[in-house]
């Protein structure tokens, strides 16, 4: 199975799914959200307000999932468009919402969820639709869209990097992830998926956006030069020492743990910038890398267990048996309790928020 057929967040709404732990997501989404209004803002004056005759603005969400942290980005646009387009020359009358994610996320979920936009903005011509797809691939017709938005999406990579030497043995033993014990070659490994993705990201929207549209993405990333920081990796070290738990009681299979490698990586600054400027396409209107202290979502090690659960169970319980989950996921939860009484927690989490400009060239 294709990491596009396991990389989604749990489902339904009960007490494990990420509807319930989605509180965290929405708030560190919240970040983005006054610069969601200024993009808006700005589209509708170069695109609408100058050419009268365009009436349609197509916003696309990539990586949309099923929370409510999607209804809070469709309802800043809603707000600053009748703001901005309320009783002026603008006459932009129509909003069409693409919901995008991979084909096992839950869009029941999200389209039941829909109400409350509906609810909301009765007086608003909007209209909403799902786009199942990865966003590795094309998604919309050439010169469609006015706005990409993504939050807490680009980081997650299209596949696993292979890490094993030259006689196809795993390198990186014991871990998930990149960790302090991870050889340079799992470091050099990631980034490089990172960097094939998101240029084919970057590739995949640039004839999909009108010109001088915009591309605005939250994602996990780093202050540090160095892919080791508890910043970035608490969550893969939590997952990993709880696997080996499982090893060494005798539940997992050691291999499996050796052979697998957490399909996602978190960038820096730079390097996303880097990615930007080769591809070409797309000038960098504004990026900058932001701490967010998460407060009363991880006040307790329970809810922040819960939340881990939440975004990791699919692609964990593909690699490892849907039957072990609760027992594995419990220890998750006595590790973090125990990290939390010694104070090995960290309740700040890394942003790097961007908009970029397609050239009209």
């Amino acid at each position: 199975m294709e990491v596009k057929d396991m990389v989604f967040m749990n489902k339904g709404d009960g007490e494990n799914s990420y509807v319930q732990s989605a509180g965290l997501t929405d708030k560190l989404a919240a970040v983005a959200q006054p610069m969601v209004y200024k993009v808006v803002e700005s589209v509708l004056k170069e695109k609408f307000c100058s050419s009268p005759g365009e009436v349609l603005f197509n916003v696309a969400d990539l990586g949309c999932s099923s929370g409510p942290n999607t209804f809070t980005v469709m309802s800043t646009v809603l707000e600053s468009v009748a703001k901005n387009c309320g009783g002026s020359e603008c006459q932009m009358s129509e909003i069409q919402f693409y919901l995008n994610d991979l084909v096992g996320n839950d869009f029941n979920t999200l389209f039941k969820g829909l109400s409350v936009i509906q609810e909301k903005y009765k007086d608003v011509p909007r209209f909403a639709m799902g786009a199942p797809g990865s966003f590795y691939d094309r998604l919309f017709p050439r010169n469609s869209m006015h706005l990409v938005h993504s939050s807490y999406g680009i980081h997650w990579l299209s596949k696993a990097p292979k890490i094993t030497c030259e006689r196809g043995l795993p390198l990186n033993k014991g871990s998930i992830h990149i960790s302090e014990t991870s050889p340079l070659k799992v470091r050099k490994a990631y980034l490089s998926q990172f960097q094939e993705d998101f240029l084919l990201f970057l590739k995949c929207r640039s004839p999909e956006m009108v010109p001088n549209g915009r591309i605005l993405f939250t994602i996990n990333g780093r202050k540090s030069g160095d892919p080791i920081g508890k910043e970035s990796l608490y969550h893969f070290e939590l997952l990993s020492r709880a696997i080996s738990y499982m090893v060494s009681k005798g539940l997992i299979d050691k291999d499996k743990l050796d052979s697998f490698n957490a399909p996602t990586f978190t960038p820096s600054q730079e390097e996303v910038e880097d990615l930007v400027e080769k591809e070409g396409s797309f000038t960098v209107e504004f990026i900058d890398t932001i701490k967010v202290e998460v407060g009363e979502a991880w006040a307790s090690a329970e809810s922040r267990a819960k939340n881990v659960r939440a975004f990791s169970e699919p692609w964990i319980s593909h690699q490892f048996g849907e039957e072990i989950m609760d027992k594995l996921y419990e220890k998750v939860t006595q590790i973090v309790v125990e990290d939390y009484k010694l104070g090995k927690q960290t309740t700040m989490v890394v942003n790097i928020v961007a908009v970029l400009k397609k050239k009209d060239i």
